[in-house]
């Protein structure tokens, strides 16, 4: 095995269903909620589309009773950029046996070329779906406006600072900018956002954030923390035993690459997370 699989494996809980609900058994164990992600984006036939849809159905129903039934989905992996009234049909499929089995479907956001049309796209959906939630990347300059037309509109928001490479006239480039306006959104939606996902291994936005909480003396219950598979094991445990509502964002599936090197490139702080995590910490 090459070296990036023998690392893909430390942040990619397997290449099947089963091995991802695995992975879900053991967090929920240690009290963590898992989001379940199937690999894959760029999806140009409607066949592969509704297989992966498929994948997913099958998914919300293979997870057992005690691990959440939580997923998280891109939009181009299943028929996006085929087309809109295809990939509305085939979301409505998987939000519907979401709805089912009790479960919940987080919509990814990807690169700021398809940002407004997600956006657009989701709040269809949230006419007739209250298991459905969107991602905010707190770089991109429209996002405090995002922020809150979310809050007034009572959508659950992840958080996070952003995965994709994007022009200076579409997104912060200065992490201290970028920084400031994460807590900025963060506290926004803590205060009066639905249900918000700070999405974060960045041990300063944590710590606003838990400060915030404190300084406002804001229920538990009423945000959550998220990371992904395989950075900052240790913290988790920290998070959940201080009592705070706690998330991991499990990928799996056999399109690993992307993700694995986006991890890697969007940041540089992830591949100090990723070197830390490979030696224990």
């Amino acid at each position: 095995m090459q070296p990036p699989a023998i690392l893909a494996r430390r942040f990619v809980a397997g290449a099947t269903a089963d091995a991802a609900v695995a992975v879900g058994r053991k967090l929920a164990a240690r009290g963590i909620k898992p989001t379940f992600d199937l690999l894959g984006e760029d999806v140009l036939e409607a066949e592969a589309a509704r297989r992966i849809a498929a994948a997913n159905q099958g998914l919300l129903r293979l997870i057992p009773e005690g691990v959440e039934r939580n997923i998280s989905i891109k939009l181009t992996s299943l028929g996006f950029d085929v087309s809109e009234e295809l990939c509305e049909e085939i979301v409505r499929g998987i939000l519907d046996t979401a709805r089912e089995v009790k479960g919940f479907v987080r919509v990814d956001m990807e690169g700021s070329k398809h940002t407004e049309r997600t956006l657009r796209f989701f709040q269809r959906l949230r006419k007739d779906y209250d298991n459905v939630g969107i991602v905010l990347q707190a770089y991109l300059h429209r996002t405090p406006d995002d922020v809150e037309e979310a809050i007034r509109r009572g959508d659950r928001v992840r958080l996070c600072k952003g995965a994709y490479r994007e022009p200076a006239d579409v997104a912060l480039q200065d992490m201290a900018k970028i920084r400031a306006q994460f807590k900025a959104c963060a506290r926004r939606l803590m205060d009066e956002g639905a249900y918000p996902a700070i999405a974060t291994h960045d041990e300063e936005l944590v710590q606003d954030a838990l400060a915030f909480a404190r300084e406002e003396k804001l229920a538990a219950s009423r945000f959550e923390f998220q990371m992904l598979y395989g950075l900052r094991p240790a913290r988790w445990d920290e998070l959940v035993k201080d009592g705070w509502n706690f998330r991991v964002y499990v990928p799996y599936g056999t399109h690993w690459f992307p993700y694995f090197y986006r991890r890697l490139r969007e940041r540089k702080e992830n591949i100090f997370f990723v070197l830390r995590s490979l030696l224990g910490g």
